[in-house]
C-alpha cells in the first residue's frame, strides 16, 4: 500500500498534472477575484477608528493616573493563547530586534497581537516546514537516491525557510504598502498645500487630505487619519509627526514631517516648504517611471528571442520550405 503511495506521488507525471492544475487554478482565482473583492477600504478605516479609541483610552489612563492593573487591561487582545505561548517562551527577547516592531508597522500591522503573531510564526513555522520535508522526503522516498546527509541539508534548507517566511512576507507587505503611499504622496501634499494657503489648520488639512485620497490609496488616508488622531491626543505634537515618518519609512515623508516639526518649532511658513518638497516627490515618481521605461528593453530581449523571433521565422520561411520539400 505504502510503495503504491509512494510510487503514485512521485510519478512525474502525476506530479506535473498537479502542478498545471495548481496554475490553472491560480490563474483563475487571480483573474476572477478583482470581479468578487469589495475592497478593504470600510475595515481599513473601522481599524483606524479603533486605533483612534485606544490612543484617546490611553491618554485618558496616562491623564488620570490610573492603575498599573487598569492600564494592562488597555493592552489585552483577544487571542490571549498565542500571547501566553510568547510570554513563557521570551520569545520577544530572543526573536524581536530593533527594527522588528517598525517593520510591522509599516507593513500595517501596528497592534501587540500582530507582534504576538508574528513571533509565533518564527517559532512555529520552521519546525512545520521542517515536519513536511522529513515526510515527504523520508517516508515517500523523495531524493532517495541521494545519501542522507544530502537529504538531512534538504529538511534543514526548508526549516531555515520556514524560519523566515513571515519576515518574507513582512516585506512584500512593507514593499507593496510604501508602493501605494510613495506613488500617491505628490498629489496628497499638493491637496494639503492647498488647505494650508487657504487658510485652514495642519489638522483641518490633513483630515481632508485623508479623506480625498481614500480611493487613490488606502493605505495613505489610514496613516493620515492616524496622525490626525495623535495630533488631537498627544502632547507634543512633534511625536505625531515622527511617527508617521516611522510607519511609513519613506524618504518623502520623513522629509514633509521635518519641516513641519520645523514650522510647529520656530512658526515659519509651511506652504513654501510643502511645494518644494511636492515638487520633489513628484520629480522622483517620474525618475522612478523614466528609470522602468528605460529598462524595458533589455528585459524583452530574452522574450522576444524565445518567443517571437521563431514564430517570425517559421511564418516567413515556412511557405518557401514547404515549396522547397514538394519541389524535391
Amino acid at each position: 500500500m505504502n510503495g503504491d503511495l509512494v510510487t503514485t506521488l512521485t510519478d512525474p507525471k502525476v506530479v506535473l498534472a498537479a502542478l498545471v492544475a495548481i496554475s490553472v487554478f491560480a490563474t483563475i482565482y487571480v483573474l476572477v477575484l478583482p470581479y468578487f473583492e469589495k475592497g478593504g477600504l470600510d475595515k481599513r478605516m473601522r481599524n483606524v477608528t479603533t486605533e483612534r479609541e485606544q490612543i484617546r483610552g490611553r491618554e485618558r489612563a496616562r491623564l488620570n493616573s490610573e492603575t498599573s492593573l487598569q492600564r494592562a487591561s488597555l493592552r489585552q487582545q483577544n487571542n490571549t493563547n498565542i500571547r501566553q505561548i510568547v510570554e513563557r517562551l521570551n520569545l520577544r527577547e530572543a526573536l524581536v530586534d530593533a527594527g522588528t516592531v517598525d517593520k510591522l508597522r509599516a507593513a500595517g500591522y501596528r497592534s501587540q497581537n500582530a507582534l504576538n503573531t508574528f513571533l509565533f510564526a518564527r517559532f512555529f513555522l520552521p519546525f512545520l516546514f521542517m515536519a513536511v520535508a522529513a515526510f515527504y522526503i523520508f517516508f515517500l522516498g523523495y531524493l532517495a537516491d541521494q545519501t542522507l546527509m544530502v537529504r538531512l541539508f534538504a529538511v534543514l534548507a526548508i526549516a531555515y525557510i520556514g524560519f523566515y517566511a513571515p519576515n518574507i512576507f513582512i516585506s512584500n507587505r512593507m514593499s507593496k504598502r510604501q508602493h501605494s503611499i510613495r506613488r500617491a504622496w505628490p498629489d496628497a501634499l499638493d491637496l494639503m498645500l492647498i488647505c494650508v494657503e487657504s487658510g485652514v489648520s495642519i489638522e483641518a488639512a490633513i483630515k481632508r487630505v485623508a479623506d480625498e485620497m481614500t480611493q487613490n490609496s488606502a493605505e495613505l488616508a489610514e496613516e493620515l487619519v492616524l496622525t490626525n488622531a495623535e495630533l488631537s491626543f498627544l502632547q507634543e505634537r512633534r511625536a505625531a509627526f515622527e511617527n508617521l515618518a516611522k510607519r511609513t519609512q519613506i524618504d518623502s515623508v520623513q522629509a514633509v514631517t521635518q519641516a513641519l516639526i520645523q514650522a510647529e518649532r520656530y512658526g515659519t511658513p509651511i506652504a513654501q516648504a510643502l511645494r518644494v518638497l511636492a515638487q520633489e516627490s513628484r520629480d522622483q515618481r517620474m525618475n522612478e517611471a523614466e528609470k522602468k521605461a528605460a529598462a524595458l528593453p533589455p528585459k524583452l530581449t530574452v522574450p522576444m528571442i524565445l518567443f517571437f523571433l521563431p514564430v517570425l521565422i517559421a511564418v516567413i520561411l515556412g511557405p518557401a520550405g514547404i515549396q522547397v520539400s514538394d519541389k524535391f
